[in-house]
């Protein structure tokens, strides 16, 4: 009979539990999603009916002339070519040379591995800062050029050691066996370690990729002259910064279609986070079944 109290007593509980667990992150979706879905709805919202406010999930009065203003300017779908080549070759590269540096420091044959993974380590906790970054970006000769995307962040120390650490949980009789076939280092990592750390991989190449597509002020510090090398972000945070400020080329959209204020700051700025986000979030879905264990299994040791 005590058994059997004890046993409802505990079902009880686990309900009472398991209720509070949804409730709890039903409210943590929510939110996640409302500004997101506030900043949709005020995107395709009249600007001047905005305004007025009360608008959260759904838009009042539906217009796309937010998302004409923003690509008004013809820069903006060069610079989305730019800004998906940097995020495709620069998490290409970056991905691939950050996996072959954690194959070199997770062999323990390697007798300098643990000064090397020291030393990428310290520059975690350290650097020269923005003038000497950008001098020594200067003297390599990368200035206005497409590669100071690219290489200066070719190499990502958190994720080496993601990649290291699920390297390092590999069997490793599979690699000793291509050994014993003949393989050398190059072989094992292009055909043996490549393929079995795709969770890791994967992981690592939507840390990269959201990075690479976010960034815009490396564009304003190393390549601002460049329009033709200009990305999506940059040319969004101009296109904000003249919203705020009311400059002439907002006006002059606004005088072409025959009102004086079609837009405004806060309709601006919405459109903005709609265009900047939604390419990258459309990764997510593909890379998602190996996200959780590629962190999980990445984050296994040190």
């Amino acid at each position: 009979m005590l058994k059997t109290n004890s046993t409802r007593f505990s079902s009880i509980g686990d309900r009472i539990f398991d209720a509070g667990n949804y409730i709890f992150m039903i409210i943590l979706v929510f939110v996640t999603l409302y500004p997101f879905i506030n900043m949709f709805a005020l995107s395709f919202n009249d600007a001047n009916d905005s305004i007025r406010g009360d608008i959260y999930f759904w838009p009042r009065e539906w217009t796309l002339r937010n998302y004409a203003y923003v690509f008004n300017e013809s820069n903006v779908f060069y610079a989305t070519f730019i800004s998906a080549a940097r995020t495709i070759v620069g998490t290409a590269v970056s991905v691939f040379c950050t996996a072959m540096l954690a194959y070199a420091i997770s062999r323990p044959e390697y007798k300098l591995k643990k000064f090397i993974a020291i030393t990428f380590i310290f520059t975690m906790y350290f650097s020269g800062g923005l003038i000497p970054n950008y001098l020594l970006i200067k003297e390599l000769g990368m200035l206005n050029s497409f590669w100071v995307y690219i290489i200066p962040g070719i190499i990502g120390v958190f994720n080496m050691i993601v990649i290291r650490s699920f390297i390092e949980g590999l069997p490793e009789g599979i690699m000793e066996s291509a050994k014993m076939d003949g393989a050398g280092d190059l072989t094992t990592f292009l055909r043996i370690v490549l393929p079995l750390t795709m969770p890791a991989l994967a992981t690592v190449s939507l840390f990269v990729a959201v990075y690479q597509w976010n960034s815009w002020f490396d564009v304003f510090l190393y390549n601002s002259s460049r329009h033709d090398l200009s990305t999506l972000q940059y040319e969004l945070v101009k296109i904000l910064s003249t919203s705020d400020t009311g400059s002439s080329a907002a006006d002059q959209y606004a005088d072409a279609q025959g009102s004086a204020d079609i837009v405004t700051p806060t309709s601006v700025r919405a459109t903005m986070t709609i265009v900047a986000s939604l390419p990258i979030i459309m990764v997510y879905p593909f890379l998602q079944k190996y996200f959780v264990k590629g962190m999980i299994v990445g984050g296994v040791k040190g």
